[in-house]
């Protein structure tokens, strides 16, 4: 008699999080939402060129996890579809500009290397800035990773967060890039599914091949490939420890992406259900208490919402 096999355990707030915004379709259609208010499906196409079959899947998936939804509009007489941010989705806002902020540190400062750089307005000071991260509960700001540490609850595992996919992975035309898009060094490293477990990964301190390869059930291929890109990012680099063990850490730049991780992992965890003893928590140092992230203006030093943000394309003189 055949042993029954054992059920794929329910996904973590966070590997759920991570099926929906680890796709880089998924990532891309957002930041249009956000940055250019797109809600059409003609408007998406065109502005990231996209087939119209991988579109339409995208849509249906953010719309199935209630992060779009549909509404009639009327042009020409006819009756047509667009696509609003719910309330669900739109607090991915902090999420997105924590992105953008990182692009603006480590891939793309100043904007140098686009036709065109994205500024971003803080409409209650009137200034251009780059947000800092923030704690809500104490109000300390900037945060930074090492001011941080993360704790896991007893049911973790990476099972729960490296779930599969709905549909096969594509893969986006480097060449194709808008310069109101995301950099392609960001979408290799969040518009994957195993590049991104494997950042969160290092955010938990798993550090060596082999617990890398036993915690994310990846296959040697893949991870090395991973790890090799990472490296050559400038993300992780790989050290030896004083008991001559090889270890992969990160780097500033890969500290630096602390604020998405932690807008990610906030947002999961208030609209995704959690397994008991599958919670992950940010302890800020500072004052031994849970961390709560917020944004806040570099230049007036008060809290943003997204109400008071304007983003504002700058063309750069050849």
């Amino acid at each position: 008699m055949n042993e029954p096999t054992p059920a794929t355990p329910a996904p973590s707030a966070i590997g759920s999080a991570l099926l929906l915004v680890g796709d880089q379709w998924n990532l891309l259609i957002l930041q249009q939402a956000f940055l250019r208010h797109v809600r059409r499906f003609a408007d998406w196409r065109d502005s990231l060129d996209v087939a119209d079959s991988v579109l339409s899947a995208r849509i249906r998936e953010l719309v199935a996890a209630d992060v779009l939804a549909p509404g009639p509009y009327r042009t020409s007489g006819r009756r047509r579809t667009e696509y609003r941010l719910t309330e669900k989705g739109l607090p991915l806002w902090q999420f997105l500009v924590a992105i953008w902020s990182w692009e603006q540190a480590w891939v793309d400062p100043g904007g140098r290397d686009s036709p065109a750089a994205a500024r971003l307005e803080h409409l209650t000071c009137g200034r251009f800035t780059v947000p800092e991260l923030g704690c809500r509960t104490c109000s300390a700001a900037p945060v930074t990773a090492r001011d941080t540490s993360v704790t896991t609850g007893p049911e973790i595992t990476f099972r729960r967060v490296a779930v599969a996919r709905h549909h096969r992975r594509t893969v986006r035309d480097r060449d194709r890039t808008r310069a109101d898009s995301y950099r392609p060094q960001t979408l290799e490293i969040l518009g994957d599914r195993w590049s991104t477990v494997l950042l969160v990964a290092a955010f938990l301190r798993v550090r060596r091949f082999a617990d890398f390869q036993r915690e994310l059930g990846i296959a040697p291929g893949v991870l090395s490939d991973r790890l090799g890109r990472f490296q050559e990012l400038g993300v992780l680099r790989r050290v030896r420890t004083a008991v001559d063990r090889e270890e992969y850490r990160l780097t500033d730049k890969g500290l630096g992406f602390f604020p998405v991780f932690a807008f990610l992992l906030d947002w999961a965890q208030r609209w995704y259900p959690q397994p008991p003893g599958t919670g992950l928590a940010i302890l800020h140092h500072a004052g031994g208490h849970p961390f709560q992230p917020f944004l806040r203006c570099a230049q007036c030093r008060q809290p943003m919402a997204r109400q008071q943000l304007r983003f504002e394309l700058v063309p750069q003189p050849p």
